[in-house]
This record gives structure tokens, C-alpha cells and sequence, in this order.
């Protein structure tokens, strides 16, 4: 069999009906991915993609080291109302495949759906989850994380293992958290390898099989303050991966903008196979924006009291029709920061690495 036709062997059914005619476009299933370095010390980057223009370089920098990459976005990101960043399920895969085809790619990507995040556990906040993945999966999304983590643990296992049925009925990657992702001194806990066990052993016996579990180690979504330590606790995300990982469970690692090269590159000794990467993408796109419209989004944000990101959504025909100039500029910086991280997490030649394995 020849290597690209061994890459599309691991394309489920919703990504194939999803591509039709486009049968050289390997979006993958992140199942197999994960289960073939359960045991390797490789992390594998997932990017959440707020605004599109990184995808280009971030796949040139997967290409040129032969890795594997996955493109996420999570609920608040792009769900069905097209979330802060005007991007719905089926607009993020097409955007997604349309850069793979563009760039030629020929090595696997997954499509993530990030947090589905379920705040509470009524019925109408689980049903938001149930109609979201339901979309996701018609999409053509690969993989998938539930975070119930903001729920008592019964309602967390509960929700978890409602809510991933039809994942698992279509064999597709799976991610659990237990721990709400949260920095220590704004009140959140680190998750002890008590919960994880309790998380994973309850989930088990409803026959839910998650093949990635995120907790909470320390880390943070978003930015790091001038001058803040990273305080991401890897001992006990050690201690938790060794708890479970007979069960065929790694870790995803989280909040990774802003953590030095330094200590990424130590997160694969500790069990963590997935690394999120959103915010930086962001950041590498305000860099090279326009001057004129980087003050129209700043100066939004700070009439409506915002957060920079919310302007995505309102000014998202403005930045997605930048010049070509910039965009050049987004593409450079793009690439020289993911070829960084896939080599910080040891990720370069996983592709071959997979193509050996399956």
C-alpha cells in the first residue's frame, strides 16, 4: 500500500462522506494518532485557529518536519451560533481543508473540536453539547473533547459519557477533563490522581473510553502577565498519567501559550501527548495585520470594554481580505513558531513514525 493511501486508511466515515470527491485530503481519525504513541515520548500539536490566516505556515512547518498537526476550535471559539470568531462547524472544516489543498499537504491532520464546554448540568446545557457534536461530526471534525469539568464529579462522568456516544459509536478520538483549567490563586485546584482515577474508572464502567484526559496541572488559557511564573505542576501530571495510562489514557496539556521552550520540551517525560496551542496563533495574526485595522480592533475592544479577541467576530471581513503583504508576514512568523513547538515537543517525524506503525 502505497504511504498516502496508508494516511487515508485512517479517515472515518464522517470525514470521508465530508470530503467526497476531495479523496486526497488526509484528515485523519485522532484515535489511531494517540493510541500509536501511547507509549512514545511525542507530543503532537493541536492549534486553535481564531483567525485563519496561520494555517498556511503552520502546515509548511508540519510539512518541512515530517509531523503530524490537528487544527481545533472550541465552543465559545466557533460553536453553533459561529461562536466569538464567526466560524461554524462546517465553515472551520472548509477552511481548514481548503489551506491542505492549497499547500499541497499530504500528511495527517485532525480537526478538534475543543471544549465543548457544558457550564452546568441542566438538560438545556447538555443538549447545546448534544446539537454541537451532532453538527461537528456531519462537519467532518476527527476528534473531540467534552469538558464537564465545571460539575460535580457524578454530573462530570454523567454528561462525559452521554455526550461522547455517538463519538465512540464512530470510533473518533475522545478527550475528558476533569479539573477545571484554572490558575490556583483564582481559585482553582490542581486535579489529584484520586479524581482522574475516580473520573476515568466511572467513565469505564458506563463504556466510555477517552484516549486523552486533561486536568488541571497549573496551567492557564490565554496569556501569562508580564512577569508571571508558569507554575505547571509536572510531577503530579506524571503521577496522574501513571494512574491511568493501563487504561489506555494519556494526557493533553493546555494552556501552553507563553510557557517557555525549555520546560515544553520536558512535557512529553511526564505522559502528555497532545498540546494546545490557541492563543499564540492570535497573537502571531495581530502582528502582522495592518497598522490601520490593528487600531480599529484595539480601539473596539477598549469602547466595549472587551477582551481584544471578541473584535474577531465583528471585524472578521476586514481581516480575512487583508493584503497579500501581511499576510506574508503572518505566514513567516507562523511557521518559524510552530516549526519551534513541534520540535520543543518532539513531534518531528512523527508522520513517518505513524506510517510505520500502522
Amino acid at each position: 500500500m502505497a504511504v498516502q493511501e496508508k494516511f487515508l486508511a485512517l479517515r472515518p466515515e464522517n470525514a470521508v462522506k465530508k470530503l467526497g470527491s476531495r479523496s486526497k485530503v488526509p484528515l485523519v481519525n485522532s484515535r489511531p494518532i494517540f493510541e500509536a504513541f501511547r507509549e512514545e515520548k511525542i507530543i503532537i500539536m493541536a492549534c486553535n485557529i481564531r483567525i485563519k490566516h496561520a494555517v498556511p505556515g503552520i502546515l509548511r512547518a508540519a510539512k518541512e518536519l515530517d509531523a503530524i498537526v490537528g487544527f481545533e476550535i472550541a465552543k465559545t471559539e466557533g460553536g453553533l451560533d459561529g461562536g466569538y470568531t464567526a466560524q461554524l462547524p462546517d465553515e472551520f472544516v472548509e477552511m481548514v481543508v481548503g489551506y491542505v489543498e492549497e499547500c499541497k499537504h499530504d500528511l495527517p491532520i485532525f480537526i478538534h473540536s475543543d471544549h465543548i464546554g457544558i457550564k452546568d448540568p441542566t438538560e438545556k446545557s447538555v443538549a447545546s453539547g448534544r446539537d454541537l457534536i451532532a453538527a461537528q461530526i456531519k462537519a467532518g471534525f476527527t476528534s473531540f473533547a467534552i469538558d464537564a469539568s465545571h460539575n460535580e464529579m457524578p454530573d462530570n462522568i454523567r454528561i462525559t459519557a452521554e455526550l461522547a456516544k455517538p463519538i465512540q459509536d464512530q470510533g473518533l478520538g475522545l478527550e475528558a477533563e476533569v479539573g477545571e483549567i484554572k490558575l490556583v490563586k483564582e481559585g482553582g485546584e490542581l486535579t489529584t490522581v484520586e479524581e482522574a482515577v475516580e473520573f476515568i474508572t466511572g467513565l469505564k464502567q458506563k463504556g466510555v473510553r477517552p484516549i486523552l484526559l486533561a486536568t488541571n496541572n497549573g496551567s492557564k488559557h490565554g496569556h501569562y502577565a508580564a512577569g508571571e511564573e508558569v507554575h505547571i505542576d509536572l510531577k503530579r501530571t506524571g503521577q496522574v498519567y501513571e494512574a491511568i495510562k493501563k487504561d489506555g489514557v494519556c494526557i493533553a496539556q493546555h494552556g501552553i501559550t507563553g510557557t517557555p521552550l525549555n520546560l515544553v520540551g520536558q512535557f512529553a517525560d511526564y505522559g502528555i501527548r497532545k498540546g494546545n496551542v490557541g492563543t499564540l496563533w492570535q497573537d502571531v495574526v495581530y502582528e502582522g495585520l495592518p497598522k490601520d485595522l490593528m487600531k480599529t480592533l484595539t480601539d473596539w475592544a477598549a469602547k466595549e470594554k472587551k477582551d481584544l479577541k471578541f473584535s474577531t467576530k465583528p471585524f472578521k471581513k476586514e481581516i480575512d481580505s487583508i493584503p497579500e503583504a501581511n499576510k506574508k508576514i503572518i505566514y513567516d512568523k507562523a511557521y518559524a513558531e510552530a516549526k519551534d513547538f513541534i520540535q520543543a515537543f518532539r513531534a518531528k517525524g512523527s508522520a513517518s513514525k505513524l506510517l510505520a506503525k500502522i
